[in-house]
C-alpha cells in the first residue's frame, strides 16, 4: 500500500500535545542523550495517536518532528513502517487480525469471514457506524494461541467464528470482556487440559538446616 494510501485526506489545521502529555514527553526524553533525540520517535508517535482519537495527523507529525530533531520525513518513514500506527480516522474498536501460518492454519479465514459477515468490512475499511476498524495484519506473537486479534491494545486468543461473534456483540454493546483466551486457557496449555504437572503437590516449608563443624578431637591439637 502507498503511503498517500494510508493517509487522511482531511486534515485538522492544528496539533499539540496536551499539558500532561509534554511532561510526559520531558521524561522520555530524559532517557536519552541530548544529541539522540531521535530515539523518543517510537513513545512520541504512540503519545500523539492516544491523545487524537487512536490516529495520528500530518500536523502531529511535524510535532514530533520538532520534538525529535528530525525531518518530517524520517518521522513518517518510521509511522508508515508499523502497522500499530494509524494516519487515518479508525473505528473506536480497531481489530487487528493475525492471518500468518500460525493463525491461518488454526482457522484465521472464519475469524475474518466473520468480520465480513457481522460489520460488512474487510481489511482496510471501517464499519458504516464507525465502530470497527479492521486491518489484516502480520504475526502479533501469539502464535500459540491461534488464531488471535488484537483490539485497540488487547489480545483476543484461541477464536473460531462464533467465539468472534460473539465478541463483536458484546464491543458493540461496549461491553469489554477480559483479555486473553476466549475459551479460558491459562498461558499456553495445551488442549484440552495439561499434559504435564497435572498434580500439584504443596510440599511444607522445609525446616532450616544447621550446620556445625565437626569437633577437633585430642589427637588434632598441634602445639
Amino acid at each position: 500500500m502507498s503511503i498517500s494510501r494510508r493517509i487522511a485526506d482531511e486534515q485538522p489545521d492544528h496539533f499539540a500535545f496536551s499539558a500532561e502529555n509534554k511532561k510526559k514527553i520531558k521524561a522520555i526524553m530524559a532517557k536519552y542523550p541530548k544529541e539522540r533525540k531521535a530515539s523518543a520517535v517510537l513513545p512520541l508517535l504512540d503519545l500523539a495517536q492516544r491523545q487524537h482519537d487512536n490516529w495520528i495527523p500530518m500536523k502531529a507529525i511535524e510535532a514530533i518532528a520538532i520534538e525529535c530533531d528530525m525531518a518530517e520525513i524520517r518521522v513518517l518513514e518510521v509511522a508508515t513502517f508499523y502497522t500499530m500506527f494509524n494516519l487515518k480516522p479508525v473505528g473506536k474498536y480497531f481489530i487487528q487480525a493475525c492471518g500468518t501460518t500460525p493463525c491461518w492454519l488454526r482457522g484465521s479465514d472464519d475469524v475474518m469471514r466473520c468480520v465480513k459477515d457481522k460489520l460488512g468490512i474487510t481489511s482496510g475499511q471501517t464499519s458504516a457506524c464507525g465502530k470497527f476498524s479492521l486491518l489484516e495484519v502480520e504475526c502479533l506473537g501469539a502464535c500459540v494461541n491461534a488464531p488471535m486479534v488484537q483490539i485497540n491494545d488487547d489480545y483476543f486468543e484461541d477464536l473460531d467464528y462464533m467465539s468472534m461473534s460473539d465478541l463483536i456483540d458484546r464491543l458493540n454493546e461496549d461491553d469489554v470482556p477480559a483479555a486473553g483466551s476466549i475459551r479460558g486457557r491459562q498461558g499456553s496449555q495445551p488442549e484440552p487440559a495439561p499434559t504435564s504437572l497435572t498434580n500439584v503437590v504443596d510440599f511444607p516449608a522445609s525446616s532450616a538446616k544447621t550446620s556445625s563443624k565437626p569437633k577437633a578431637g585430642k589427637g588434632d591439637d598441634h602445639a
